[in-house]
């Protein structure tokens, strides 16, 4: 048996290992840190044993003391409940245009709205309500299907085009699609949507053709109209941008924007507490 090479320099053994002319020494390992490793090996064992730790087919290893944090969250989430029910009750019965005048339900509305909202909302309107390209900023005053405490409750609660019977519905035709316009007229429409955004009276012939086309919904000098979901079209507040191809783009194809109905997934009162928090935002009517 050939015996192992001592390096000249340490006198200790080297494990033949060699990588560009660098041999590597059998030094053993300190002595804490092996049984430091030793206890670390013992205790995974026993966690094993006592706690949950190994996934099965269609489970889990349960452990012998059978605890569980699913368990202990939804006991944490029952007590919080339990410790809200008295205004949550009171909340939920209370129409949502009388919770601002109450300072103890409205307070509690806007901290349980708040956490609501950044729990169902914020994902696409942003965390700070702010929102994006086909999302409404919440903090504006331009409301496309009006912005009363009630008219936020409708939307949150039905949705707009979510497909529920009480969804706010209303359509945006695609008038170039639909052959209603010709490409030279919605070039036309969109410079003259332009000028009504700057505060100008547009081209007669541009004029002529909005009245004949527009005006039914937006309105003869096209200040919207909520009962039907118009936007206005006097403000430079845009959900799809304000440029020139982006109109040109609602008047060709039409818009389509879905937002869900939320009926069926959250409670009564937390619709109500979404509605005053959203209502507080500074944009509400």
């Amino acid at each position: 048996m050939t015996r192992p090479e001592i390096d000249k320099f340490t006198g200790t053994e080297t494990t033949g290992h060699e990588w560009d002319g660098i041999r590597e020494l059998n030094t053993p390992l300190p002595r804490w840190w092996l049984w430091t490793y030793v206890a670390c090996c013992i205790w995974a064992f026993g966690y094993w044993v006592a706690m949950p730790a190994w996934p099965l087919v269609s489970s889990y290893t349960h452990g012998v003391l059978g605890y569980s944090q699913r368990a202990v969250v939804a006991a944490d989430l029952a007590a919080a409940r339990l410790d809200r029910a008295p205004q949550t009750e009171r909340l939920a019965a209370m129409p949502v245009g009388a919770i601002e005048a109450n300072p103890e339900l409205f307070g509690f509305a806007l901290a349980a709205g708040r956490s609501a909202y950044l729990v169902n909302c914020a994902q696409c309107h942003g965390t700070g309500a702010a929102g994006a390209r086909g999302y409404p900023n919440l903090n504006d005053d331009d409301w496309i299907w009006g912005g009363t405490p009630e008219a936020i409750e409708q939307t949150i609660r039905f949705g707009i085009r979510s497909g529920h019977p009480q969804a706010r519905d209303s359509a945006m035709p695609g008038f170039v699609a639909d052959g209603q316009l010709t490409e030279l007229q919605a070039r036309q429409m969109a410079n003259h949507v332009l000028d009504l955004a700057q505060g100008n009276a547009g081209q007669p012939a541009s004029a002529k053709l909005y009245a004949e086309t527009c005006a039914a919904c937006h309105g003869d000098q096209g200040q919207g109209d909520p009962k039907v979901g118009a936007p206005r079209l006097t403000d430079r507040i845009w959900l799809y941008g304000d440029t020139r191809e982006s109109i040109l783009a609602t008047l060709t194809n039409g818009r389509r924007g879905v937002m869900p109905g939320w009926q069926d997934r959250l409670d009564d009162a937390t619709i109500k507490q979404l509605a005053v928090y959203i209502h507080s935002l500074g944009g509400g009517k």
